[in-house]
């Protein structure tokens, strides 16, 4: 985590101020509409990259066990990102692939490969809610966040772990979606999410991701290494460590072809 200096973090939350205040001619769906495009704007041009994933899962009674991923993303000019993760342990696992195409509007697509089965399972939008994995990501979880998916509503100004954030809500659009709301702590510095509460559709708290250890790449992008995900309805949980990330890697279409997923490597 950046550690900001006693006057820059306060020529930091002088500015929340200001943008705060300089906006005060808008509704707050137009504030915090123009806070999630800022966010999304900033991470415009990775191009694709690759990365390691250790995932954890624990249950209610503090019971471990870990997988082993590896995940590919590409930028697709106009539309939503691709996407997919490959298991590699354990053994009852291993070669099950996810495959994502997410759109800008309308339902994203989805397959899953499971090996023992040796089929490729198209996984329908009224299953986004689902469980990713026996984990307490859901398949919409997964999938990249576009800006198009929601409605928004900023909250407030705050502070999280001693930094300034922003508070948004966000509303999916998608009556299939498993939420109602989700509150959305962004960085006013480096317009990245630190937290997430995710309500269920009677409006009642389920979920909380903290995104934590950034790092900066090609000197503009961050990425979290670190995702806990909190279901406080279950007392589940699960820790997605994320390493060794490459950009630049000369990606296309024909390595997210979901004819290829049971041959993947």
């Amino acid at each position: 985590m950046t550690t900001l200096k006693p006057l820059a973090l306060a020529l930091t939350y002088t500015t929340s101020l200001l943008f705060a205040h300089a906006t005060f001619a808008n509704t707050p769906e137009e504030t915090g509409l123009k806070i999630a495009k800022e966010v999304d704007t900033r991470d415009i041009g990775f191009g694709d990259s690759i990365s390691e994933i250790t995932m954890s899962l624990k249950d209610q009674h503090g019971n471990e066990r870990s997988r082993k991923m590896r995940n590919r993303t590409m930028e697709v000019l106009g539309d939503g990102d691709k996407s997919i993760i490959i298991f590699d342990n354990p053994g009852d696992v291993k070669g099950t692939a996810f495959l994502s195409y997410t759109h800008k509007t309308g339902p994203d697509d989805q397959w899953l490969f499971l090996p023992a089965l040796k089929r490729i399972k198209k996984i329908s939008s009224s299953n986004k809610a689902g469980a990713f994995m026996n984990s307490e990501f859901a398949f919409e979880d997964i999938a990249s966040q576009e800006v198009e998916k929601y409605s928004y509503r900023f909250l407030r100004d705050d502070t999280y772990e001693g930094k300034p954030v922003f508070v948004n809500e966000s509303d999916p659009v998608d009556p299939k979606s498993g939420y109602s709301k989700l509150e959305v702590y962004i960085d006013t510095e480096r317009y990245i999410p630190l937290k997430i509460d995710f309500y269920d559709r009677g409006e009642r708290l389920k979920k909380t991701l903290v995104l934590s250890n950034y790092s900066q790449y090609l000197g503009k992008y961050w990425r979290a290494h670190t995702w806990s995900m909190r279901n406080h309805q279950t007392g589940k949980s699960t820790v997605l460590t994320m390493e060794n990330w490459k950009f630049g890697n000369g990606f296309t279409d024909k390595d997210f072809n979901k004819n290829s997923l049971s041959r993947i490597k």
